[in-house]
């Protein structure tokens, strides 16, 4: 019996220490883009805060989302910087942010070693990297569909310190450690381009490109596709929280595609090394 096992046990040892091969990737992270948009609407939808554009602006627009009109579309770190001067519109606002920067910080700070002690292109790390965000993203489902945890509050903008729901925090700890999974691994698999997380850097560095108007331009294309998809995204979250009156649809669906993400890199072939 020990002489079967053995040889399995090195085949799937092998199988996931194996370097994926890094062409066509770039595919799988312009659908992080998508879930970004998804996620990052709905949540602020919700909670007024962004879990994985950390120094973004929202891109659902208030005429399609169940957003106020007098709702300001910023970054976490500009609501950190309003809440020093007592300016955050809603109470504690600053502290929700804070933990999404911190959160964001830890969960960058994670995947990073998690890649650097398994092999940032091992399909084992890629795999493990992603169920784990899978995992963080249903946990955060399960709670606010079976009612743990409030989804859109009545009245988002109330000015009441006794009605400040902390149970908020749990879905904004866990999105925000989930979502820098997605830029560890844009930059893991060397699509610096497509950090996932972020669009203000990504139209700039795409605008300087100076190979901006040739007719084949791969890094110009991904970053095009980057900023639509995530535009794409946001849109669908707006309606489909307004669809659904809650957030819990929006979450799903982003745990959905992202463990299809996981599950294409058992099948993504292995990088060739030449002799």
């Amino acid at each position: 019996m020990s002489d079967v096992s053995y040889p399995k046990k090195n085949r799937l040892s092998t199988f996931l220490r194996a370097d994926i091969q890094p062409r066509y990737t770039d595919w799988l992270l312009l659908a992080c883009c998508f879930t970004s948009g998804v996620v990052d609407s709905t949540i602020y939808n919700a909670y007024n805060t962004f879990v994985s554009m950390q120094t973004g602006q929202s891109l659902s627009p208030p005429s399609i989302s169940i957003s106020y009109s007098h709702k300001e579309y910023t970054g976490n770190t500009i609501f950190v910087g309003l809440g020093a001067s007592n300016q955050n519109p809603r109470p504690y606002g600053w502290a929700r942010s804070l933990t999404s920067i911190g959160c964001f910080i830890i969960g960058s700070f994670l995947f990073a070693r998690l890649n650097r002690l398994l092999g940032s292109k091992k399909r084992g790390t890629l795999i493990l990297s992603f169920l784990l965000q899978v995992v963080m993203l249903i946990l955060t489902a399960a709670l606010v569909t079976g009612g743990a945890i409030a989804g859109i509050p009545e009245d988002p903008f109330s000015t009441s310190e006794a009605e400040t729901e902390w149970t908020q925090e749990v879905p904004i700890v866990l999105l925000s450690i989930q979502s820098a999974g997605q830029i560890v691994a844009s930059r893991a698999l060397g699509f610096n381009e497509i950090p996932t997380v972020v669009i203000t850097s990504l139209i700039c560095d795409m605008m300087s490109d100076p190979k901006l108007f040739l007719l084949r331009n791969e890094k110009r294309d991904r970053r095009l596709l980057a900023f639509v998809l995530t535009m794409v995204g946001a849109i669908a979250g707006g309606w489909i929280t307004k669809g659904t009156g809650d957030i819990y649809a929006s979450l799903w669906i982003a745990a959905g595609i992202k463990l299809g993400i996981a599950g294409a890199w058992v099948f993504w072939g292995d990088e060739v090394v030449s002799s």
